[in-house]
C-alpha cells in the first residue's frame, strides 16, 4: 500500500467533509458545487452570491497554491513527469463531456458533492439513488469508451 497516496486522500477527504459541515453549520447550506456555480452564473449578484463565490474561489485557489508551493499538482497521472494525463479524445471532447456533466447535474438536481457527500451523510434516499446512478453511468461510460476506442482510461 502506498501510504503517501492514502494519507493525501484521507486528508483531502477530511477537508472536503469539514468544509461541507462548516457550510451547513454556519450558513445552513448544502455544499453542492453545481448549485453554487449555477447560482453565480444565472442569478443576480446578491449577498447569497458572496459565500458561493468565496467557496468556488477556495476550490480553485487550492490547486493553484499547491502548484506555487510544490511546483506541480503531484503525480496524478501515474507518470512522474505528468501533471494530468493527456485527454484521449482531445480538448473538444473534454469540453463536450463537461457540458454533458453540467446538463446531467441539472437534470439530477445536483452533483456528486451535493448528493454524494452531503446527501448520503444526511441519509437522503434521493441522494443515495442519484449517487448510485452517477457511479453506474461512469462505469458504463468507461466501458463504452474502452470498447469503442480500444484505449484504457
Amino acid at each position: 500500500m502506498d501510504w503517501s497516496s492514502f494519507t493525501q486522500g484521507a486528508f483531502g477527504g477530511l477537508l472536503i467533509g469539514l468544509s461541507a459541515v462548516m457550510l451547513m453549520v454556519t450558513l445552513g447550506r448544502i455544499a453542492g458545487i453545481s448549485g453554487m456555480v449555477s447560482g453565480l452564473i444565472f442569478d443576480r449578484f446578491t449577498a447569497e452570491s458572496a459565500w458561493r463565490l468565496a467557496f468556488v474561489l477556495g476550490l480553485v485557489s487550492g490547486p493553484l497554491l499547491l502548484v506555487v508551493l510544490n511546483g506541480s499538482l503531484g503525480n496524478v497521472a501515474g507518470n512522474p513527469e505528468a501533471v494530468v494525463g493527456n485527454p484521449i479524445g482531445g480538448v473538444p471532447l473534454m469540453v463536450l463531456a463537461g457540458l454533458l456533466v453540467g446538463v446531467g447535474s441539472g437534470i439530477g438536481n445536483g452533483c456528486t458533492s451535493g448528493h454524494g457527500v452531503c446527501g448520503i451523510a444526511r441519509l437522503s434516499p434521493r441522494s443515495i439513488l442519484a449517487t448510485l446512478v452517477f457511479l453506474l453511468t461512469g462505469v458504463v461510460t468507461v466501458y463504452v469508451v474502452r470498447l469503442m476506442t480500444g484505449h484504457s482510461l
